[in-house]
């Protein structure tokens, strides 16, 4: 048994530390920048990842000084580093550098110098380890822009921080809040705080806060706080506990003042309210505009005005008169029954009488009354008299009133009343809107008394177009009925004629020369003239057909489109001939209240080259025949097939008393025919009826 006791030498390692390709591959593999410097400063080694940090290869960087090789700024502060590290004998830590790497990205490292000594302790080189901190260094600066952000945020937001106890008692000093409110500290930490809440807050405010610190949830309310001045500002608050190992330790709030938020928002509402009813207003003038636009005569703008007036206005009254420069009086178009406070009723009013309409029209401006009490100011001051004007303030119901004249290009055409039955503010924007809708109604009545001026002239134009009579033979009795179509003042084509021929004959016809003016009523009457002359020459249908067609073509334009239908009626027989040209068929009504159409060829529009057809067309003892334009049976809802088949469908509901009078016949179908569709088409009708034979015959 051996007697060694001392303690065995540990296992030694084969890798020899001193050996220089271990330690050339621990720099080549390593993630770190490491250079070596001699007592000179020259670099004497460098691993890969400093040649690529400083973008030098690492055979031009040996045996060199920093600034033969390396960029100015970097070549300085190693320069500086390794020459301090030499004269101190200690190390240099944290040089941070910013370089360019070769795909152009900017990167941050973090340099440190290490003397490096011999066995004997003597400084041989100074190490360089540098080491990529540009994440770190962009965390860094992430962190310190949000702290900025966050410190001026709290800042603009100038809150006022505040803590308490983990029971809600105050404990800390809140020097700002003090400072808005003016309390003292002692006052502050009884619980003040809740003292210089708005008392109608109070109650419910104190209680919010006692249901989050019992639920230990964030405390979230708004209060007005007294201040200082004694005035209230908006507060909104928010607390949170604290909360250690499951307790909760304290509460930490903060207070903004939102006092310009809430009045931002109350002139918001109030311009909101404001915006509301000026697009209210323009709505309802715009709507007032388009209905007045589309009124044509005095009547239908008077109507509208009166919608306008209830509708938009919530007048309980409102009347029209139009202005008689020679009588120096208004008229008043609608009364409704009002009586005004000069006593003055009846639809005619003197300028020399003052009430609403009339003051509005001599002085040419608005009249507002908002009481009683303001139109009698006005009325008195107008001259009117004290006791009339107390009795019909005493027995009448109106409160308010409002005049408005009607002026066209400075020129006055009238006046407009409304009235209420309760006192009426009006504001300027109000009056302002009052002032456009008399605009727009003067406008409209100015245009629809023009337009019922020239209808009339236009309507006396076309009739005078027409025969004035038609003719009285025995054995036959013939009517008409024309009614014109036109919505605008342009007379139509529309013409109907019955002339008794040499022979003893009757010749009947209806035409319609399309479109509307003076040009269709000129190209009727041409048509109409060169038809009696024809008829009267050789009046056989197609042969008065073939000679219109060359008269068309010598007199008329080729877009202009002319159809008619002409008949030659033997009196006391019926017996006749017809031709069309491009008409709707006559339509042959028995006694007994059955229609027949006409099944002759219908023919196309004169001037068209055809060859003309005239058949046979009897109308036998008591039976009546009609010739009729198209505005009779087609419009824009209707089609010309639907109109035909509702117009023998209207001649079998006709009484008989009707159907065996001509004159009743065409009423009867003329209002049938147009009953529940807009005339848009002159109608012009032309009956033939041929009485039964009697025993004196």
């Amino acid at each position: 048994m051996s007697a060694e006791t001392s303690v065995p030498r540990p296992r030694e390692s084969d890798v020899d530390i001193s050996d220089s390709a271990l330690f050339k591959g621990m720099l080549s593999e390593a993630e770190f920048a490491f250079a070596f410097f001699d007592g000179d400063g020259l670099i004497h080694r460098v691993n890969d990842v400093f040649s690529d940090v400083v973008n030098v290869p690492a055979e031009r960087l040996a045996g060199r000084q920093p600034v033969e090789v390396l960029a100015a700024d970097l070549s300085q502060i190693i320069t500086h580093a390794v020459q301090a590290v030499i004269e101190s004998d200690a190390p240099v830590t944290e040089s941070r550098v910013r370089v360019r790497s070769a795909e152009g990205d900017t990167r941050h490292w973090s340099l440190s110098f290490s003397p490096v000594h011999d066995e004997a302790g003597e400084l041989r080189a100074v190490a360089l380890i540098g080491q990529d901190v540009t994440e770190s260094r962009q965390t860094e600066e992430a962190l310190r822009r949000s702290e900025e952000r966050y410190r001026s945020l709290v800042e603009a937001q100038s809150q006022l921080v505040w803590i308490t106890s983990p029971t809600g008692a105050v404990v800390e000093d809140a020097p700002q809040w003090r400072a808005i409110t003016g309390q003292g500290l002692e006052e502050y930490l009884a619980s003040g705080w809740l003292e210089v809440v708005h008392p109608d807050e109070r109650q419910q405010t104190e209680e919010a806060w006692r249901e989050a610190l019992r639920g230990r949830t964030m405390f979230e309310w708004n209060y007005r706080v007294r201040t200082r001045a004694s005035g209230y500002r908006h507060f909104e608050v928010r607390a949170v506990p604290i909360i250690r190992h499951g307790r909760v330790v304290e509460w930490v709030g903060a207070n903004t003042d939102v006092t310009p938020q809430r009045e931002a928002e109350e002139m918001r509402g109030r311009l909101t309210d404001q915006l509301g009813a000026a697009a209210l207003r323009t709505a309802r003038l715009q709507g007032a505009t388009a209905q007045l636009a589309e009124a044509l005569t005095v009547e239908q703008v008077v109507q509208v005005i009166i919608d306008v007036g209830r509708t938009a206005l919530a007048a309980d009254r409102s009347a029209v008169a139009l202005l008689d420069p020679d009588r120096a009086a208004l008229k008043v178009i609608n009364g409704e029954g009002i009586l005004e406070a000069s006593g003055v009723t009846g639809d005619e009013i003197p300028l020399s009488h003052s009430n609403v309409m009339t003051m509005a029209v001599n002085s040419r401006r608005p009249v507002f009354a908002e009481s009683p009490e303001s139109l009698k100011a006005q009325l008195l001051e107008a001259g009117d008299d004290e006791e009339v004007l107390a009795g019909f303030l005493t027995h009448g119901d109106e409160r308010a009133w409002v005049g408005l004249p009607l002026l066209a290009a400075g020129r006055a055409l009238g006046a407009l009343r409304f009235s209420f039955t309760r006192p009426q503010k009006i504001s300027q924007e109000d009056g302002v809107f009052l002032e456009a809708l008399a605009g727009q109604c003067a406008l409209a009545v100015e245009r629809a008394t023009l337009f019922e001026r020239e209808h009339r002239t236009a309507e006396t134009l076309q009739r005078s177009l027409l025969p004035d009579r038609l003719p009285v033979v025995k054995g036959l009795v013939l009517a008409q009925r024309f009614r014109s179509g036109s919505r605008h003042v342009q007379v139509g084509g529309d013409w109907y004629d019955a002339f008794v021929l040499q022979d003893g004959r009757v010749a009947a016809v209806v035409g319609d020369v399309m479109g509307k003016g003076v040009k269709a009523a000129a190209g009727m009457g041409r048509i109409r003239n060169a038809m009696r002359a024809l008829a009267l020459t050789n009046p056989p249908p197609a042969a008065v057909l073939t000679g219109l067609d060359r008269v068309f073509e010598a007199t008329e334009e080729e877009e202009q489109v002319t159809t008619l239908a002409y008949m030659v009626v033997e009196p006391g027989t019926g017996e006749g001939t017809l031709a069309l040209a491009g008409h709707p068929p006559p339509v042959l009504v028995s006694p007994q209240g059955t229609a027949i159409l006409s099944d002759g060829e219908p023919g196309t529009p004169l001037g068209w080259p055809t060859s003309r057809r005239q058949f046979r067309f009897v109308v036998p003892p008591g039976h009546t025949a009609v010739l009729y334009s198209d505005g009779l049976v087609e419009n824009r809802k209707r089609g010309l097939d639907a109109g035909l088949a509702d117009l023998c469908s209207v001649v079998t509901e006709a009484p008989p008393e009707v159907v065996s009078s001509p004159h009743m016949l065409l009423d009867f179908l003329v209002d049938r025919m147009l009953s529940g569709y807009e005339q848009d088409d002159d109608v012009t009708a032309l009956a033939i009826h041929v009485p039964p034979a009697t025993k004196s015959d």
